[in-house]
């Protein structure tokens, strides 16, 4: 029986042995060793969990209070409404193509398995040698992204309850990163059956603080609402653009970097029971569920915002914090602002969590420096520690950006463009290469995986360009967008490393547990 029949197989077991944990989590467990890998996790995460999981990692609520400058800048109303609505669409074609790979191939190593799998056989290692780079940058830039954010929003609650005269220096500032990202360390070493039941608690804060900041701007705005037809087509350019097309479309920073990190479905889905299934349903509800609810929370904080331009000139650094200072007032806002930086905190202890899995995976394919080191799991937790480590001392590093504004705005697009690129190239090869190659899980979009496939790739190819643009048309060194330096400067050592000596010793993904049709342990999927 070939590996495509005895995985079409082990899909059919799987859901055969729905609702009993311990069969199902041998099926699992065997379907992992058809791809090629022992299993070294627990599964402790329910589908409920996985839901969870994917969806806290977006932290909608603090992630639209970090990126609420973008529409302010392109479009003003207009741009937060439409500039949030209209990618959505586009992101949804994104995660229906990465679900179905996800049902198909529920491992750890998701995206660079995903394009090793369905490559020509030629070019199957270099394949996944780039998306496995792509995606690491890109989680790890990620990590840093959200935890500055969180250290800003702390400095920014600061500076409210000082009434001004508390304001945190850019050292400062590090400072706190490196504490939360010391917490994220500890937080993110926990045994699997925590990190499960923590996310649990994630979802209840991230949902109930978005449905509380909702309520609180569209009641306390009271009479200073602006009106129905302001809130949806009142549009200022305050990018410095001419073109007035062009900066709405920079608008679409905020729900693409909002609209990431639901790849941690795939990621951790050795840890998850029923894999093939909770998986793809966990992208697919995480996306959805973060497109209404942001969705929603734009249009609350359109009708609120009395004056675009006092917002952007606002003494807080986050705009989203003068808002809910200029409609609530200091006590009200600090009490929700209290409740968002919670929320930013979970939602990059997700984002470690997915992060490390990723380290984890690729060292354990021998990908990385070290690997030997970061491919360890702790006896104790059964999770991959050194690799969250690895993640953390990397964001700390990212996190020097900070002190250059325009650098650290660059971080964000860098992190987008990233995971992006690693999303996209597997559904690509899924497209063309990969026709058919891939054998459907559970999950499977049928004769539309190719529709679906060229609207994907197509939107990432537009978003990638798009995020490398300065923010204004005429730039300085102070003001340029230096995403294009972060990515080229990860893709440049990826590439010499390739030429000078990966290719000789990466192979793509190798096998950690004995073939029952070979016992030669490390041979070449």
């Amino acid at each position: 029986m070939s590996i495509s029949e005895k995985q079409a197989e082990f899909s059919v077991n799987t859901a055969s042995v729905k609702g009993y944990p311990a069969p199902l989590h041998n099926a699992d467990d065997t379907l992992l060793a058809e791809l090629g890998y022992k299993a070294e996790f627990k599964r402790e995460f329910s589908m409920i969990e996985t839901i969870a999981f994917a969806f806290s990692i977006m932290g909608v609520v603090a992630s639209v209070s970090s990126t609420f400058s973008f529409p302010l800048v392109s479009g003003g109303h207009v741009g937060m409404v439409w500039g949030w609505l209209i990618p959505c669409f586009f992101v949804m074609a994104v995660a229906c193509s990465m679900a179905e790979l996800v049902s198909s191939m529920p491992t750890s190593a998701g995206l660079y398995y995903f394009s090793a799998k369905l490559a020509p056989p030629k070019y199957s290692a270099l394949a996944s040698w780039i998306t496995g780079w792509a995606n690491i940058m890109g989680q790890v830039t990620l990590v840093c992204s959200i935890d500055f954010t969180c250290a800003q929003m702390i400095t920014t609650a600061i500076a409210v309850s000082s009434d001004g005269a508390t304001i945190m220096s850019s050292g400062a500032t590090y400072g706190i990163l490196l504490a939360i990202l010391f917490t994220h360390g500890l937080v993110c070493s926990a045994a699997t059956t925590v990190l499960a039941r923590l996310n649990l608690f994630y979802v209840i804060i991230n949902v109930g603080t978005t449905l509380a900041a909702i309520i609180a701007l569209l009641v306390c705005s009271g009479d200073n609402k602006v009106s129905t037809k302001d809130a949806f087509t009142m549009f200022e350019n305050n990018t410095g653009w001419s073109n007035n097309g062009w900066a709405f479309l920079l608008a679409f920073t905020a729900p693409m970097w909002t609209l990431t990190g639901y790849d941690s479905a795939a990621h951790i889905s050795e840890e998850v029971a029923g894999a093939q299934r909770a998986a793809p349903i966990a992208i697919l509800v995480g996306v959805f569920g973060t497109q209404v609810l942001g969705w929603l929370l734009f249009i609350a904080c359109s009708f609120a915002t009395a004056s675009v331009t006092n917002l952007l000139t606002g003494a807080l650094p986050l705009p989203m914090g003068q808002l809910f200072l200029d409609v609530l007032g200091k006590r009200g806002m600090l009490a929700i602002w209290s409740f968002i930086i919670v929320v930013q905190f979970v939602t990059g202890a997700a984002q470690g969590v997915d992060a490390s899995r990723v380290v984890f995976a690729f060292a354990r394919d021998n990908a990385l420096p070290g690997s030997r080191w970061w491919k360890r799991m702790n006896r104790r937790t059964q999770t991959p520690v050194n690799a969250v480590w690895f993640v953390m001392a990397g964001a700390a590093v990212c996190g020097l950006l900070g002190f250059s504004a325009a650098a650290l705005s660059s971080l964000a697009g860098a992190s987008v463009i990233g995971l992006y690129v690693s999303y996209a190239t597997p559904i690509f090869l899924r497209i063309t290469s990969g026709r058919d190659k891939l054998v459907p899980g559970p999950f499977s979009l049928g004769r539309w995986y190719m529709p679906i496939g060229i609207i994907a790739v197509a939107w990432v190819l537009f978003i990638v360009v798009l995020l490398v643009f300065p923010p204004t048309q005429t730039t300085t060194a102070v003001g340029m967008n230096y995403a294009v330096v972060i990515i080229m400067g990860v893709f440049f050592f990826a590439s010499i490393s390739w030429v000078v000596s990966a290719h000789k010793w990466f192979h793509g993904p190798i096998k950690n547990i004995d073939d029952p049709r070979s016992s030669v342990e490390g041979k070449e999927l």
